[in-house]
C-alpha cells in the first residue's frame, strides 16, 4: 500500500475551522448541526482503495457503507444505492428488485449535475443537492439495520458515522428524500 495520511483523532462534531475544506463538505456538516444529528469524523487522504477504506474504519470503529450512483439504461432514472461495504454488488439483483431491465453506473458528469459530489465521494448527504428528487434512494437492509451508518461528507478526504435512526427519522425528511429498502444477498461474483 502506498503511503496515506490519516488523521488517528476520532472527532466529535464539525472541524474547528473551514481552511482547506470545501463548501459542499461544510455544508454537510450544517446540515448535520442544524438537525441535531451528533456525528464523529475521521480525516484522511483519498480514500479510494479497499485498504485505506479498513485503515479509516479502524478510526472511525465503524464499516464504511457503500455508495453507488447507477441509472437506468435510458439514463432517465438515477438511484444512490447503500449497501453493506463488504456485500459484493450484482446489478441483477438491484435490477430485479426496482423493476428496472439494467442498470449501470451513472456518469461523473451526472453525478456532478445531480448531487454536486465527483467519483469516490458518493454519499447520501448529496441528497441535500437533489432538490428536484431526480435521485431515488435505494438502502440494502442490512444498512438500515446496522445502529449507525458511515459515509463522507460529500468529499472523500472526511468519513463520518451517525445513527441510522438520525439517518432514517431526521436527514431523509429534511431533504425530501424517500428511500426504497431492498435486500442484497452476501456472496461473492462479478458485477
Amino acid at each position: 500500500m502506498d503511503e496515506f495520511y490519516i488523521d488517528e483523532t476520532l472527532y466529535h462534531g464539525r472541524p474547528h475551522s473551514a481552511a482547506g475544506r470545501l463548501d459542499k463538505e461544510m455544508a454537510c456538516y450544517d446540515l448535520l448541526d442544524e438537525l441535531e444529528i451528533p456525528f464523529a469524523r475521521a480525516d484522511h487522504g483519498p480514500a479510494g482503495t479497499i485498504e485505506i477504506c479498513e485503515a479509516v474504519e479502524k478510526v472511525l470503529g465503524e464499516k464504511i457503507c457503500k455508495n453507488l450512483f447507477l441509472c437506468n439504461r435510458q439514463r432517465t432514472q438515477f438511484y444512490l444505492l447503500m449497501l453493506d461495504g463488504e456485500k459484493v454488488f450484482k446489478t441483477k439483483d438491484l435490477s430485479k428488485q426496482l423493476g428496472v431491465a439494467r442498470l449501470s453506473f451513472g456518469s461523473a458528469e451526472e453525478m456532478e449535475r445531480l448531487l454536486n459530489v465527483t467519483p469516490g465521494s458518493v454519499t447520501v448527504l448529496a441528497l441535500m443537492h437533489d432538490r428536484d428528487n431526480r435521485v431515488q434512494l435505494v438502502i440494502d437492509r442490512s444498512v438500515a439495520r446496522a445502529a449507525r451508518i458511515s459515509c463522507h461528507p460529500c468529499i472523500n478526504t472526511s468519513t463520518i458515522w451517525f445513527s441510522t435512526d438520525d439517518l432514517l427519522r431526521k436527514l431523509l425528511p429534511a431533504v425530501h428524500h424517500e428511500p426504497i429498502f431492498v435486500d442484497l444477498p452476501e456472496g461473492e461474483g462479478e458485477a
